[in-house]
């Protein structure tokens, strides 16, 4: 994939889909910008990175302060001159899996701050920046969620339909300026979110299994390798599409 010398941010990246991103633009050569609100864990990731060869620093942002999103692609341009791509990864679930009647408040301000405006803030932010250069890349990563229905999980459900329905909007705003706009759907894949869902009863990992074709829940590597191929300039003349990796759930 050619990744080489691209300037990349990544929200989210101090774990789960968005640290394996971040690792794998690092062996392709890009300059990772490591973005977490646990700042700890973004560290380790660029730690990893730089170890192997690769080029990454790390920063602490809440995707939900417009402030810090502000300050995350300002900073970037200034230190590195542009932004090439951005992966707008940072995701929560609700604490708790319930029916629409019985939804907790909490749950759905708390998961639409982060999975929605987040993604709004820092799409609006890196759109000004990509405009001013004149090109630009951005990925979103929405869910299977955000594609078809999911019982007992509306705000998260509602998050990622929005984050699906703005890739596409904004695609078609600003194809003409150079700039594309992809997101990944995500099915069941290995990562903190999976395990609070199989620790709502003893056999959810058999029931949820049962529903996909391959058997297997998806790895966070996998997902990167998408994520990365939209980022890449292989993938120049795809814009405003969904790429679902569900190992056939939604069939």
């Amino acid at each position: 994939m050619n990744l080489k010398e691209k300037v990349v941010i990544i929200t989210g990246a101090g774990s789960g889909i968005g640290a394996a991103s971040a690792k794998l633009f690092g062996t392709h050569g890009a300059t990772v910008v490591a973005s977490d609100i646990n700042l700890e864990n973004a560290q380790k990731v660029t730690d990893e990175i730089k170890a192997a060869g690769g080029k990454a620093i790390a920063t602490k942002t809440d995707v939900t302060k417009f402030d810090h999103v502000e300050g995350l692609i300002t900073d970037t341009t200034k230190e590195y001159g542009k932004l090439d791509v951005i992966v707008n990864n940072a995701g929560i679930g609700g604490s708790n899996q319930k029916k629409t009647a019985e939804h907790s408040h909490d749950d759905w301000h708390n998961v639409i701050a982060v999975n929605q405006t987040g993604v709004f803030y820092c799409m609006q932010v890196a759109l000004q920046q990509m405009m001013k250069q004149g090109h630009g890349n951005i990925v979103n990563v929405a869910s299977l969620a955000g594609l078809k229905a999911s019982g007992n999980n509306l705000s998260y459900s509602a998050s990622k339909f929005a984050v699906v329905g703005m890739t596409k909007s904004a695609a078609l705003e600003y194809g003409h300026k150079n700039i594309r706009i992809n997101a990944v759907c995500p099915g069941y894949t290995n990562s903190a979110l999976l395990d609070q869902l199989l620790s709502a009863r003893e056999d959810m990992e058999h029931l949820l299994k049962r529903y996909i074709p391959m058997k297997r829940f998806g790895e966070a590597s996998e997902i990167a390798e998408a994520i990365c191929w939209l980022a890449s300039d292989n993938s120049k003349f795809i814009t405003g599409q969904t790429i679902t990796l569900d190992g056939g759930t939604s069939l």
